[in-house]
């Protein structure tokens, strides 16, 4: 596991305390790290990350790039190329998801083709390593930070595929799948219990709690510290954010209370249509009062309709009709 940076830091050297109230990640990256002069925070957390130095050329553009301060609640991403000329996906999701990981794959892939230019060489796709920060449950599993990759591995010996490139001076390197093929960090925040003992653990107290931990050693955290104190926020930039939190919560209680209502539906409706037959029927009314109530409010929120589909699993049609 990565090991505390060399040269730590102490929260008074900087007049902060772990209680000082940072901004949130999410609505830094819709504004504050598209800046180049805060690139170095991107780089601390990447660092803490992929346990190696990084350092960042630019933030490209692409549509899920766009800043919309107002909109997308439920997720914020950012496209990011660094020195090695990887292309890395920090995404933050709000709230629970279907298809998430399929959708993962997508968001993955389309970076992919919309950095291939036709006709250019299979050789110039980039390293794609996508992380995503979560605060709701995908599933299963007692760990709070997951890695997947693809992997060629022999099926009788398990040893993994070395692949032999030859390069444009005739002469050959080795590649392993890792080196071409996608990777994937998925970090729970929710399921994180306080406990550093990493570079990461320190970043992901800061995502769970908007504030540093004490003591605080990780690299460039103290500059986060410093860049997000809520305080040298102006009072224009205060209130957009205090928006963006209230926002937040009634999207939240609103999908708490259509499942709640949902459920309660769906074991009245069991129990009056029989144990075994009226238990699945009624469960089956309840997850569509709750699609449907979700859909409902979040209209009332102004999310777009795209948004709304691909977490509820109503139709764009029924959502827009508002056929319920």
């Amino acid at each position: 596991m990565n090991q505390h940076a060399p040269n730590s830091f102490t929260l008074k050297e900087n007049n902060m305390t772990s209680k000082t109230k940072l901004i949130r990640f999410d609505w830094a990256m819709k504004s504050l790290l598209r800046d180049k002069a805060n690139f170095d925070i991107l780089e601390g957390f990447l660092s803490a990350v992929l346990r190696e130095e990084v350092s960042i050329i630019e933030i490209l553009e692409s549509e899920s790039n766009v800043p919309d301060i107002d909109q997308k609640l439920n997720r914020v991403d950012i496209l990011i190329q660094d020195k090695q000329q990887r292309h890395v996906i920090i995404e933050i999701q709000n709230f629970r998801m279907t298809a998430y990981l399929e959708r993962l794959l997508f968001g993955v892939s389309k970076v992919i083709v919309d950095n291939v230019k036709s006709g250019e060489d299979y050789r110039e796709i980039s390293k794609v390593i996508s992380i995503s920060i979560l605060y709701s449950n995908l599933g299963l599993g007692k760990d709070y930070v997951f890695y997947g990759k693809t992997e060629f591995l022999g099926l009788h010996n398990k040893e993994p595929l070395i692949f032999r490139r030859r390069r444009e001076d005739k002469t050959f390197e080795k590649l392993k799948s890792q080196d071409i093929y996608p990777e994937y960090y998925l970090i729970n925040v929710e399921r994180f219990t306080d406990v550093m003992k990493t570079d990461l653990d320190e970043w992901i107290y800061l995502f769970k709690h908007a504030a540093l931990p004490a003591p605080c050693h990780a690299k460039n955290l103290d500059k986060a510290g410093e860049k997000l104190d809520m305080l040298k926020m102006s009072s224009e930039e205060r209130h957009r954010y205090d928006l963006y939190l209230m926002a937040m919560v009634n999207e939240q209680d609103a999908i708490d209370t259509a499942h709640n209502k949902g459920l309660q539906e769906g074991r009245q409706e069991g129990r009056q249509e029989g144990r075994e037959k009226g238990r699945q029927e009624g469960l089956q009314k309840g997850e569509n009062t709750k699609a449907q109530e979700i859909a409902k409010n979040m209209l009332g929120s102004g999310m777009d309709i795209e948004t709304i589909a691909t977490m509820t699993g109503l139709s764009p049609n029924i959502i827009e009709q508002g056929e319920y």
